[in-house]
């Protein structure tokens, strides 16, 4: 068994953009260990760090060598291994150079087939140390960079520039180049508290070196948790409490090497504003966590993090105060004049900015939105003139000076300033929740006029986008719209709405006035629809066949859909569920295959199992027909599934396809029958035993 080492891998560079840091150290993580493991190099826990200087990676008790192989290659049959004279054929003769030895020194091998010529070789692993610069080389070349960078006269390319590489197996320097660089045992600290060269002796001291001697916190996570911690403490300390969002903790711990948190406060005026717009100015301009009190209110503190321990931390203090005053100070502004306008007067504005070049303007868009948003209101009886008045006024927030600042507070302002105008408070929030599902997981729009605008909002731009020929390929999306597809069918069964989608697409594509093949551009956006549906309802728990089996008979409604879904998996746990799901792919394969066309109606019948299956299925006909009325698919499923007992009987004793042409079309009209019955639900024919 082969002894085993540390390894240790660090690349030093400039600072790496924060946004990408931690995809970076995964990817660098796992194609280290995706390596190692197609190297058949076996290995132990294994740890990604980094800083914003610094990707690396331990690996704990890395074999220091492959284990040796037996290759067996086989070669031609015995049979035409020789002569008839018993001399070596053309092709073991071939075989046997091909191995590197003559064939009196090839075996044979047996098998259930026949005899084989065989060579047998054994293949010394090769140490772990000539193979790893391979491994780390090919590594670094498969980061996820969107945009490589050279610096100097040098043609390497890598996202920032690097400066250093450590590469260590157990105390020893594999010597290699990587990125121009010598590999070395040598590291450097933080840039500005440990700027000079730092010994590592052992990989697992990488860490403990780096804090003691580089003031230097190499684990991301740990970088994290300290974040948090004191942010938390800071807080606090002024009676409040930290609001800390994962995606901004995670931007400040790939920004800072050793975090020092420093307390600020601003001028309490600005608290006068909406909180979401100085949680903005505060996070996305500075990097600031606000600060609330236990009732949820902003206080006019805030929480920043200095990557130096400084003497004399107060100047930092001030100098983060003076840098936000300008910011609220422009916020506070907009807000404003903003509010000069209302939003109905900024409804003509919306006719100038382009939504897409083949679909109009904003205008444009939103006209077709109010209009679609109108026909859904008015199918499920919900009052439309909200409806409209909401899909009006949707999107002239975007042309304020507060959204055009902050992007991500579109629809949000939309209802503060639909308030303050003194719209309806349905209105304003449907302004809002327009763009609801904000992502996976999110919640859906929670009034009735947003839930309509929602859907109106994203099924427009679903066929909109298609019908203009931009349909997304592979990862390529750039218009969201699986995430409009899936949001649409959340927001539709989430709250349980009896919306046709396929009518709301269909009234959605007629609204379009450029050239566009509108049959084609349907048959792609209903199955891109049900394929969202698909990913909704496995993620759900449902199974594959149990979504076919709904699908396969079309249901309109996504929340019907799921309903009838539902029903199909309850079903499949009674104990007549096989049976009946055998016999109804034995039905359709009898009636798929069958020259003959079933009766009209299901007529004469000869024997005892076929009239009594008959008589049962008109009695379940007729107990599942309010059953279906009122959509309790389960009650219907349960109903049907008793007519196991006579199917069973029916398909041991009748024919089916016999000489009789009168009786076989009368038994295969029994089979259709039957079939249909199943059929106003599922066809449980999908589903697999």
């Amino acid at each position: 068994m082969s002894d085993t080492q540390d390894l240790l891998f660090e690349l030093g560079c400039e600072e790496l953009p924060p946004a990408s840091l931690r995809k970076l150290s995964d990817a660098l993580l796992k194609n280290i260990q995706q390596g190692l493991t197609q190297a058949d190099l076996s290995f132990g826990e294994s740890i990604a760090y980094a800083t914003p200087r610094r990707l690396a990676v331990l690996i704990k008790d890395l074999v220091s060598s492959q284990a040796d192989k037996r290759i067996e290659k086989r070669g031609p049959a015995l049979q035409a291994a020789f002569n008839a004279e018993g001399e070596p054929s053309k092709a073991s003769l071939g075989f046997a150079k091909s191995c590197g030895t003559t064939v009196e020194q090839l075996s044979t091998v047996k098998t259930d087939k026949g005899e084989w010529l065989s060579f047998t070789q054994k293949v010394k692993g090769q140490a772990s140390v000539a193979l790893i610069p391979e491994i780390i080389s090919k590594s670094i070349s498969q980061l996820p960079i969107a945009k490589r960078m050279r610096w100097g006269s040098s043609n390497i390319e890598f996202v920032r520039p690097v400066h250093w590489a450590v590469l260590l197996y157990g105390q020893d320097i594999i010597n290699t180049e990587i990125l121009g660089l010598s590999t070395s045992n040598t590291t450097y600290g933080h840039r500005f508290h440990a700027p000079e060269a730092i010994t590592i002796d052992a990989p697992l001291r990488y860490e403990n070196i780096l804090l003691e001697q580089g003031k230097v916190i190499a684990d991301f996570n740990q970088r994290m948790q300290l974040i948090r911690d004191a942010a938390n403490s800071a807080a606090s300390a002024v009676e409040g409490i930290a609001h800390i969002e994962e995606d901004l903790l995670e931007e400040i711990a790939a920004l800072n090497e050793f975090p020092v948190p420093i307390t600020g406060t601003f001028d309490t005026r600005y608290l006068a504003l909406p909180d979401e717009v100085l949680i903005t100015t505060m996070q996305i301009n500075q990097k600031y966590f606000p600060v609330k009190n236990a009732r949820g209110d902003l206080l006019a503190h805030f929480i920043t993090f200095s990557n130096i321990e400084s003497k004399n931390p107060e100047s930092i203090q001030k100098g983060n105060e003076r840098v936000v005053m300008p910011r609220l100070a422009d916020a506070e502004f907009f807000w404003d004049q903003d509010r000069k306008l209302r939003l109905e007067e900024r409804v003509e504005q919306l006719g100038s900015i382009i939504f897409q070049k083949k679909l109009g303007s904003l205008a444009d868009k939103s006209q077709r939105v109010e209009n679609l948003a109108e026909f859904i209101a008015n199918s499920i009886d919900t009052d439309a003139d909200q409806v409209r008045r909401a899909a009006k006024l949707a999107k002239t927030d975007l042309v304020t000076n507060m959204v055009e600042e902050f992007g991500s507070l579109q629809g949000l302002m939309g209802r503060y300033y639909a308030l303050a105008d003194g719209e309806s408070v349905e209105v304003a929030q449907a302004i809002e929740e327009q763009y609801y599902p904000k992502g996976s997981g999110s919640p859906t729009a929670s009034s009735a006029t947003g839930q309509i605008l929602s859907i109106a909002e994203k099924i427009d731009t679903l066929t909109g986008i298609f019908s203009a020929g931009l349909i997304p390929s592979g990862d390529k999306d750039p218009y969201a719209l699986r995430r409009s597809a899936l949001g649409a069918l959340r927001t539709i069964i989430e709250n349980k709405l009896e919306i046709h989608l396929i009518e709301c697409v269909d009234f959605a594509l007629t609204q379009f006035t450029h050239e566009f093949d509108l049959g084609k551009t349907r048959g792609l956006v209903i199955p891109f629809i049900f394929e969202r549906l698909k990913g909704y309802c496995l993620d759900q728990g449902f199974t594959a066949d149990e979504f076919e089996a709904v699908v396969a008979v079309l249901p309109t409604e996504p929340y019907d859909f799921m309903r009838r879904l539902q029903a199909v998996q309850n079903f499949r746990g009674l104990a007549e569920a096989e049976s009946l799901a055998a016999a109804n792919k034995r039905i359709s394969n009898i009636l798929r295959k069958s020259d003959n066309k079933p009766a009209e109606s299901v007529g004469k019948l000869a024997e005892a199992a076929e009239i009594a299956l008959l008589a049962s299925a008109e009695q379940a006909e007729k107990d599942v027909a309010p059953l279906l009325a009122s959509k309790d698919y389960q009650a219907a499923l349960n109903r049907l599934a008793g007519l196991r007992a006579e199917v069973d009987t029916f398909f041991d004793d009748v024919m089916v396809m016999c000489d009789d042409l009168d009786l076989r079309a009368n038994r295969l009209a029994l089979l259709t029958k039957l079939s249909r019955l199943f059929l106003q639900i599922a066809d449980i024919s999908r589903l697999q035993s």
